[in-house]
Order: structure tokens, then sequence, then C-alpha cells
């Protein structure tokens, strides 16, 4: 274990609670006391276990009851079904292995992994940070890591397989607590999810669901897929500034007190580049221009293998380019990292390129066993429909209280961020509130644009204190790498702050946004005319031949 950085003293694990306590604001001691609580659960898999039973019981409580909702996708009322009929058990274990094997996020976990561990092993990735942070004043550390954060939304996944580990070697390279620049990168990532300079793949994908609510009541009404794309941009200003105050202010003062180890994948501290290690990244870097030109070059035809429809961001056919994102990360870094292996000379010879990768894997172990019980806990809550019985129940509560339409705005951010909770897919959420929401919004007079636009606020804010999203075990096993004893409370101390503070600020720059007229994004007005009312007032206008 090498020096501790000043702001980080070798202490026992419970340096909260320690002598410094009591000059903690009341603000640290909250979140002391969060992260006691969640840190004395069991083991978050053994809470998925717990939740899978949970889930289990009231599946088979609440299938006898009768409910007058129905599902706005298929007009079908809302059933729950029993997991505890013979049926149900016996489908259970038939498909308990693809439920953990088709989990999402494992495949492309392991897969980015294999390359990632092969160029933290050559030491292209803790020499890239020693140059950058020699160009990056300590002062701006933190926005330009949300910024990058932020940015990383158009590579898909690729945020929280690559900026949120580096995230924590940055900031203890930098001499500041890992833990922080792990919450920052999980801020920008995840908690400013529908923040963004530049579209990804998740704006034509939830247009073409507001677009189906829209449907409902005007055949002839379409979205644009950039519909929202300068609120998302100005929201990134929000979302850098705010989660700048946040991570030096009131998360990283937090863990002052906190003890952290060396991560073993290569946080170290900053010392002198030598001119082999800088000969290597150059090459390296040499070998990504090249890649990144040659990939340029493929994708520009219109009739490129790499397209759907001529599209390479379509997603319903799904462009290729799309399902490559992960296998790109593995080549990025696969390729250069054995290039600056061998120039360096930190790889003799194949077999350290295969040690680096085995290495990667053998870090994540426990994340194997967590996602087991996580996906088949996320499975059976799906399949008794208990996550739509909520999203249902609260949208035609938000209905009936036939509020203002700001009020109603911000009752959706609410749910969305509520439901969020439960259900960790924005397009599954989607899904289930657009048929519901937009028309009944359209119906007011509010325009789809606006009523998406409210939805993603709520949609990002919360994914960064539920375990039911996809990769919240796997930053838990980030903050594992420097405090062995970190857990669910953990992490959802240090992201409680961001996820409350967003929710407020972002609805309030929604409002304000809103009140101000500035434009959302291309071809998306605010205010709805129903097609009846347009075609009555255009018939007025003919008679009185004005």
């Amino acid at each position: 274990m090498s020096d501790h950085p000043p702001n980080s003293p070798e202490s026992s694990p419970t340096a909260p609670e320690s002598a410094g306590a009591g000059t903690r604001s009341p603000i640290e001691r909250l979140l002391d006391r969060v992260e006691k609580v969640g840190n004395a659960l069991p083991d978050p898999a053994v809470l998925f276990l717990i939740g899978l039973f949970v889930t289990w019981g009231l599946s088979a409580v609440l299938a006898n009851v009768t409910f007058s909702e129905t599902n706005p996708a298929t007009g079908e009322p809302v059933v729950v079904q029993s997991l505890l009929t013979g049926t149900a058990i016996a489908g259970f274990l038939e498909n308990m292995v693809t439920s953990y094997t088709d989990f999402p996020p494992l495949g492309i976990v392991l897969v980015a992994m294999l390359g990632v561990g092969v160029a933290e092993a050559s030491g292209l990735v803790q020499v890239s940070l020693k140059e950058l942070l020699r160009f990056t004043p300590q002062s701006l550390l933190t926005p330009m890591l949300l910024l990058v954060a932020i940015i990383s939304h158009t590579a898909a996944d690729a945020g929280y397989l690559l900026v949120i580990p580096i995230g924590g070697v940055m900031f203890h390279a930098a001499g500041r607590h890992p833990l922080a620049g792990i919450a920052c990168a999980f801020a920008g990532v995840s908690g400013g999810f529908s923040a963004n300079f530049i579209p990804s793949g998740i704006d034509p994908l939830l247009a073409g669901l507001t677009e189906s609510g829209v449907r409902v009541i005007d055949d002839t009404r379409g979205v644009n897929a950039l519909c929202n794309l300068f609120f998302t941009a100005a929201s990134s200003l929000l979302v850098i500034f705010v989660g700048w105050y946040l991570t030096d202010r009131v998360v990283e003062p937090r863990l002052r007190d906190t003890p952290f180890v060396d991560d073993a994948a290569g946080s170290e501290s900053i010392d002198e580049v030598t001119s082999r290690q800088r000969l290597a990244l150059l090459a390296s870097l040499a070998v990504i221009a090249i890649g990144l030109i040659g990939l340029v070059l493929w994708c520009l035809p219109t009739d490129s293998p790499m397209r759907a429809d001529g599209s390479l961001t379509s997603v319903v056919p799904r462009a290729p380019l799309m399902g490559s994102i992960v296998p790109l990360i593995f080549l990025f870094f696969f390729i250069p990292g054995i290039v600056h292996g061998y120039v360096s000379g930190s790889f003799k010879n194949h077999r350290d390129v295969i040690e680096g990768m085995k290495k990667a894997m053998e870090s994540m172990a426990y994340y194997m066993v967590l996602v087991f019980f996580a996906a088949l806990f996320i499975a059976a809550f799906r399949d008794s429909n208990l996550g739509l019985l909520l999203a249902v129940k609260g949208a035609a509560f938000l209905e009936n209280m036939q509020a203002p339409d700001t009020v109603t705005i911000v009752g959706l951010i609410l749910l969305t961020a509520f439901i969020n909770l439960f259900i960790g897919s924005a397009s599954a959420k989607w899904a289930l509130l657009a048929p519901i929401f937009v028309p009944m919004l359209m119906l007011r007079g509010v325009s789809p644009e606006l009523t998406q636009a409210a939805y993603r606020v709520g949609d990002s804010t919360s994914n960064i204190i539920t375990p039911m999203m996809p990769y919240f075990p796997l930053v838990v096993v980030y903050c594992q790498r420097y405090v062995k004893h970190a857990g669910v409370g953990t992490v959802g101390s240090m992201m409680l702050p961001y996820s409350l503070v967003f929710l407020v600020l972002w609805s309030l720059f929604l409002l304000a946004y809103w009140a101000l007229g500035l434009p959302l994004g291309i071809e998306a007005p605010y205010d709805y005319t129903p097609a009846a009312a347009l075609d009555r007032e255009l018939a007025g206008v003919d008679a009185t031949g004005e």
C-alpha cells in the first residue's frame, strides 16, 4: 500500500464516527447516518435475493385482486401474475440460466473489461491520465470529468464502463479521494443521463415512443428525433455546474475521514513519465487515430453495412454501428493497449497480454455473483407486472388531480423519478407512460415535446440512487476497489445529494426554460392545438370570408 494523500488519512473503517465527527455539518451527519444504515443491511446480493422472495409473496397476494387500471400500450386490464404457481416456478427454473446470461449489462461489462484490462496492464490508462493531469488545472478537474461523462452518452454504455472507474483513478492520481471521482463521474453519466450536447441513440428511441402516444389522438402529428436537443444541451451546463459544486463542496469534504487503499488496477500518485512511456503513448494514440479514421470512412457511404436504412443511429431497425459500440470499445482499448505494452516494455510476450485480461476478469468476480441475484429479481419483478401496476396507478392519480399544466408537468417528473426506483429501463417506463401523458397533455394544449422533456428530467435524476439500475452494482464494485467495506449505503449516501438537488433544480430549470419560451429542439413547439379545434377554427375563417 502506498502513502495516502493528505485528504485521506489511514484510519479505521469507522472514521466517519471518529472524534472529528462532532465538527461535521448537519447534512454530513445525515448522510453518515444514511451510509451507516445502508451498509448495515445485508450484502447487496442478499438484498436482491430478499427482494426476489418479497416479489414472489406480493405477486401471490395481489394476483387475487382485480384492478380497474388498463395497460395503455395494449388496452388490456392490468393483472398481477402470481409467481408461486406450479407453472411459474417451473418457468423460473427453466429460465434461470438465460435470465442471468441474457441480463443486458453482463456481457457488455465483461467484453469491455477484457479490452480495458489490457490497456491497464500495459500502462496505457495510467500514462494517459498522468499526461492529461499535467495539462488540466486542479481546479478544473471536476468540471472536466463531468463534461466527459456527459459526452459519453453518445457511446451508449461507455460511460458506465470507462468514465466512472477512470474518475476514481483520476482523482486518486491528483491527490484527491477516489470515491469522490467515482461519484462525480456517476452523477454525470447516469444522473445527467438526459443532458448532452450531442444527439445519441436514446433521442430517436424516446421520440418514437412519444409519437406512438401522439397517434392516440392525432394520426397526422409527428415527433422529431431531435425535439429536445436544445434543452438537453442547456441542461448539460446545469449538470456540470451543479455537479461541480456538489462534488467539491458537499461530497468530497464528507469523505475526508474515509480511508482508502490503492486500486490494484493501477491507481498511483503522479510521477514522471519516462521518454519510452511517452513514445508508447504517442504510438497508441496514432493507432487510435488510424482506427477512428478507418471507422469514419467505413460509415460514410450511404450504403455502408454499418447503417440501417441509411442511418447510423437508427433504433428500429437497429443500425449495426449502434450495436457495435461495446465491441468497438474493446478494440479501441485492446489494440492500443498491446501497442503501448510492447513499445513501453511492460509486455514481453503474449502471455502478459492474457494475464492483463485475466486480472480484469478477476476484478469482476464479485460483480458476476451480484448480477446473478439482481438478474433473477429484476426478471421476477417484470414478470409479476408489479412495476406496471405502480406506473399506471401513479399516472391515473396525476390525471385525476386535474391540476394546472405546470403542476402536472412537475408531477410527471416526480412520478417518473419514483417509478425509476423500480423500473430501470428508460424505454420501458416511457412505453408505459407516453400513451397516458402525451395525449392527456395534448388535449390540454401542451406539446408532446414538452411532455417528453419532463419525462427525461425525472428519468435521469433517480438513476443514481436505485439498485434497480442495472449498472448500480458495478459502481459498488468500483468503490470496493478503494474502500473494501463500501456497499449500497456508501454509494447511496454519496449520490443522494446529487439526486435530490438535480431533481429540484432541473425541474425548476425546465419550468423557467418553458416560461422564457426558449427553443426545446428541432420542430418542437410548447403548445399543441388539437386537430378538431383547428378544423373548427379554419371552418369559422372560411364562413366569414376573413
